[in-house]
Formats: structure tokens, C-alpha cells, sequence
């Protein structure tokens, strides 16, 4: 990579971290409001490394900025901090030498229009080349830089996990694994690792627990990945792969796959019972339906996608209950900040209370759409009880037809934390290195 190619990946690094925490925007957004589509490959890669290693890192940078910038940054001037960022992150990391990360971040500072602060940005990042040692040091007796995670998202954690908060936090702010689903319709999966092996892309790790799960010693692009095309295989972690076996559907069944783009759960299922009546999928997202359509394509599989809002049956339902439902709600996603560490920024503490609402009205207004005898299982990638075990007991205790299963006895991950309702899988806890997630499963009593 060309030194220029190497300012012009951090212009748009600096932009997209920028838009991030300045601006609100989701990670997706911000890197294409930041024109990441527009830079080649090389570069391509770069940015995405270099906006999530700095999200990931950057309640430590911003420490470390504090104690080295001899006065705050204006807010005009943001994007000069969050350049700043991208060059503290990239220093930490060492995958270059010192002075061409100094060299690209200090050119960049121009490519933001910014020429003039130049000078500043040569001044920061070399003082903390001298000092790097006493800084971090300084910096590390703060809890959210030394955890990576916001004061509130700690206690919380804290107090939800007291056994298992450090491990935590610790996984989520590291970088996730990558994890796949070998669809067991077309190949099998020792196959599909010996065609891995062979094209010398990845070395792949299988799941004790999971079928179809791999998970690779390092990321690579979809379109290297064996039969990827051909619908052989698809990107998905382990955690949500446990979805599927536990609602269990079975031939004939209808099927409510609720909240559903873009649609890998709703994929599994029909992978797992391909001969299920019908699976209704429903989003109120055009763009992420449309990129469920484009997974069916792939995988060969059929659904009926319906564009409506899972809390309002009314504008969708037909009148045919279902004999199973998923229903994935919306949540906080402090389970998956590793893959999106853009989260750590735009959630908020009173967002929590917000969600739990929101959930509790999903699960009473789906419940109605379950048959008698039949299933519901709720998830979340949400590592907090107030919207996983909290949400589940209130629920039942208005609900006088529904009752909890026990997941264990379903074929729930031995690796998971009970909970009171359900089970909770959590980062950096137990074996196989999934996100966070938890499960309960409720089952509709046939009443006299």
C-alpha cells in the first residue's frame, strides 16, 4: 500500500469515527456516509480496521487525548480528534512502523481540510511515543478506559454478572471470531473443511455442540469462502445458531419468525426442517427484507416475507396461528458490542427500560398468534437481566396459559449461565467464544 493510499483510508477513517461518536450514526451508516465505497480494496480493508479498532479502543484514546492535548478540542475540531484517535489506535496496534503511522495520521489532518492542524496532530501523536508508558498508565486508573466500556454499561454488568463481568469485558473488547454455518441441505461439514483447506483461505474449528457451526482462525471476505455463492455456507455466530434446534419446528408446521431480517435464523430454520409448512418472516425494514430475499435466493430457500410491525398483528396476520414462533426482539445489544462497538456509544442507560417496554409488548402481542400446545421462543443479544430473565417473569405472571420450558432439557448450550427463566450465553464465558445472547422458551397450555 502506497503512502497515499494509506491517508487517503484514514480521511475517511477519521470521518466515519467522526460520525460515529459526534453524530449518532450506526457504524454501517457512518462508514458509508464516510465514503468507505468509494476507496479500493486495500484501503477498503484498512478503514474497516482502522474505525473498528479505534470505536473499540476509543474511551482509552479519548483518556489519553485528555491528558496530552494542551487544551480540549472545539467541536469544530472533532474530526481532528477522531483523527487523532485513529492514530493513537493504530500506534497501540504496531502493525507499522511509528513514523509512517505519524507521517500518514499528520497528512491526513490536510485530507480533512484541516491543514493547519497539522502541527498538532504531529505534537500529540509524538508526545505519546515519549510518554506512552506514564500515559496509559494514567489513563488506566479510569474504569471505562480500562474496561472499554461506559461507566453505566460496568455497573450494570457488574451487578447483573458479579462472577463473570470482568471475563466480560474484557471478550467484548476484543475482536469477535468468525463463525459459520455449513447448510447441511447441499454439503456436509467435514466436506465443506476439506474444500476450506484446500482453497488455503482459512483453517476452520468446529462447535461441540453445534452441527453445522466453524468458526475460522481469521476474518476473510465472503466471496473466499468455498461455495459461499452457492448457498454451502453462510456467516452467522454460534450463539444465534442454538435458534433453530431449540424452536424445533417439524415437518408441516407454520412457522412466525418475528423481527426477522436479514433473515439468518429464519435460513437456519428452514436449512434445519425443510419441510415445514410455510415460515412467515416479518420486518418493518425494507432495505434489511430485501437483503433477506437475497439470502434465500442464495441458500435456495422460500418464505413468505411480509413488511409489517411484529407488535401490530393486525396490519399482517391472516387469522392462521402458528405452531411456532421466534420471536428476536429488539434490544440493547450489549451481547454483540464486539462485533458492533459502535453500541458502547449510541446506547444510552435509559434506552434499557425503553427496550424492556418494547419487548414485553412484542411477547403480548404475539402470544395470542401461538396455537394451543404450540411454542414461543424468545431471545436477545443482550447480556442485561432487565431485558432477558425480567421481561420473561413478568410475562408469565399475566399470562395464565403460558408456562417456561426448561432449555436444558431441550438441547440448550451446556455452556450457558442458567437464568431464571431461560439461559444466558455470555462472551468470554464458558467454551466456544460466543456473543452474547439468552434464551427462554415458553409453551402455550392446552387450557380445559
Amino acid at each position: 500500500m502506497d503512502a497515499q493510499g494509506s491517508v487517503a483510508a484514514r480521511v475517511v477513517a477519521a470521518t466515519a469515527v467522526d460520525a460515529v461518536l459526534n453524530k449518532g450514526r450506526n457504524l454501517d451508516d457512518a462508514l458509508a456516509g464516510a465514503g468507505i465505497d468509494k476507496t479500493n480494496e486495500a484501503d477498503r480493508a484498512m478503514v474497516r480496521a482502522l474505525v473498528f479498532g479505534t470505536l473499540r479502543t476509543q474511551l482509552r484514546n479519548q483518556r489519553v487525548l485528555d491528558l496530552l492535548a494542551d487544551r480540549p478540542f472545539r467541536r469544530r475540531d472533532s474530526l481532528i480528534a477522531a483523527l487523532i484517535s485513529t492514530g493513537l489506535y493504530a500506534l497501540a496496534d504496531a502493525r507499522r512502523p511509528d513514523y509512517a503511522i505519524v507521517s500518514t495520521t499528520v497528512d491526513a489532518a490536510a485530507g480533512l481540510g484541516k491543514p493547519h492542524m497539522r502541527g498538532v496532530v504531529n505534537a500529540i501523536l509524538r508526545r505519546y511515543l515519549r510518554e506512552q508508558d506514564s500515559v496509559l498508565a494514567e489513563a488506566d486508573e479510569h474504569m471505562d478506559a480500562h474496561w472499554l466500556h461506559p461507566d453505566w454499561l460496568i455497573e450494570r454488568v457488574r451487578a447483573d454478572w458479579p462472577d463473570d463481568w470482568e471475563a466480560l469485558l474484557d471478550a467484548g473488547s476484543r475482536q469477535a471470531p468468525m463463525w459459520l454455518r455449513v447448510n447441511l441441505q447441499r454439503t456436509d461439514r467435514d466436506t465443506w473443511m476439506e474444500q476450506l483447506s484446500a482453497s488455503g483461505a482459512a483453517k476452520a474449528a468446529t462447535h461441540p455442540e453445534l452441527d453445522a457451526a466453524l468458526v475460522l482462525d481469521q476474518a476473510v471476505g465472503v466471496t473466499q469462502l468455498p461455495g459461499f455463492l452457492s448457498g454451502q455456507v453462510s456467516v452467522q455466530d454460534a450463539a444465534s445458531q442454538f435458534a433453530a434446534p431449540l424452536l424445533h419446528a417439524k415437518p408441516g408446521m407454520r412457522v412466525l419468525d418475528a423481527c426477522a431480517a436479514p433473515g439468518g435464523k429464519a435460513t437456519h430454520i428452514l436449512e434445519c426442517c425443510p419441510d415445514i409448512a410455510e415460515l412467515v418472516a416479518v420486518d418493518q425494514s425494507l432495505p434489511r427484507l430485501e437483503r433477506m430475499q437475497e439470502n434465500l435466493d442464495r441458500l435456495g430457500l422460500r418464505a413468505t416475507i411480509t413488511r409489517g410491525d411484529a407488535a401490530n398483528p393486525e396490519g399482517w396476520w391472516d387469522g392462521d396461528p402458528f405452531d411456532r414462533i421466534l420471536l428476536d426482539a429488539p434490544c440493547s445489544a450489549t451481547g454483540v458490542i464486539r462485533r458492533h462497538p459502535d453500541i458502547a456509544f449510541l446506547r444510552r442507560p435509559d434506552d434499557i427500560q425503553a427496550l424492556a417496554t418494547q419487548q414485553e409488548m412484542l411477547l403480548e402481542q404475539l402470544w395470542p398468534l401461538l396455537k394451543p400446545g404450540g411454542r414461543l421462543l424468545y431471545s436477545t443479544c443482550s447480556v442485561l437481566r432487565e431485558e432477558n430473565d425480567a421481561v420473561v417473569t413478568r410475562m408469565l405472571s399475566r399470562t395464565a396459559d403460558a408456562e417456561v420450558l426448561d432449555l436444558v432439557r431441550a438441547g440448550g448450550p451446556k455452556s450457558a449461565l442458567p437464568a431464571v427463566c431461560g439461559l444466558q450465553l455470555l462472551p468470554g464465558v464458558g467454551d466456544g467464544d460466543t456473543d452474547g445472547f439468552y434464551y427462554a422458551l415458553m409453551a402455550r397450555k392446552l387450557m380445559a
